[in-house]
């Protein structure tokens, strides 16, 4: 089997979020990086997503990180969220925080790759590779990005299967009709004649999404619906 071959299948059978972020640490490893981190943003609660973060940095700088609320700040985060480019760690990078990048180079954390797998404006997560030496050089870019490119994507695929149980809602094929027809703008009455359904089966299966989604009126159901990527 080949590298991508082993780890793809050693992924696929991870469990749970921390025996997948093992092994892409351990992919990591092999890549030259001393350490990883893998963040993704859930789709749930749709005012207020919930990001999950595994990494495997020096416990002071996690702690230094949190306390100073790095996250809401950190240029790479902000960058990886508009674009899937890859990002490297440098001063031009970290223009805006110097204090973030000071902080992070005093905890060892000096070379650095980051790329962000994008999924609309729903679910999204970053795989970062970062070491306490040794620049990374063009060559070692020419060698290795696109191993590293193919981990950030796997990575992401990885762990959208293991996370998904904390926002997959099961709706039903008709449930998920009458939302897409009315997230397109079609009133309960153009919804039955497009489904050659009654008004009232179209308010029951309305109903019953908005109740799974917990959503108060249909508007707030199709708004949630579209958010956790369920009508597609």
């Amino acid at each position: 089997m080949t590298w991508a071959d082993d780890l793809l299948h050693e992924i696929d059978r991870a469990d749970s979020e921390r025996a997948l972020f093992d092994k892409v640490q351990h992919a990591a490893e092999q890549l030259g990086f001393e350490y990883c981190a893998y963040g993704m943003r859930l789709p749930v609660p749709v005012t207020s997503p919930r990001t999950i973060m595994l990494n495997s940095y020096p416990t002071l700088w996690q702690q230094r990180y949190a306390e100073r609320n790095y996250l809401d700040v950190d240029p790479t985060v902000q960058l990886g969220a508009v674009s899937q480019q890859p990002i490297i760690w440098g001063d031009e990078v970290f223009a805006t925080t110097p204090e973030l990048w000071d902080d992070a180079r005093d905890a060892g954390l000096r070379v650095g790759w980051a790329k962000s797998t994008l999924e609309g404006l729903s679910v999204g997560g970053m795989l970062t590779l970062s070491r306490t030496s040794e620049p990374l050089t063009d060559k070692e870019l020419a060698a290795k990005e696109h191993r590293m490119r193919w981990l950030a994507q796997t990575a992401h695929q990885g762990f959208r299967r293991v996370l998904a149980t904390k926002w997959s809602i099961p709706l039903s094929i008709r449930e998920k009709e009458v939302l897409r027809w009315a997230a397109d703008g079609k009133t309960v009455t153009e919804i039955s004649a497009i489904l050659d359904i009654s008004v009232a089966t179209v308010k029951f299966h309305t109903r019953n999404a908005a109740e799974k989604l917990g959503a108060v009126n249909r508007t707030a159901a199709v708004a949630r619906a579209v958010a956790m990527g369920l009508l597609f």
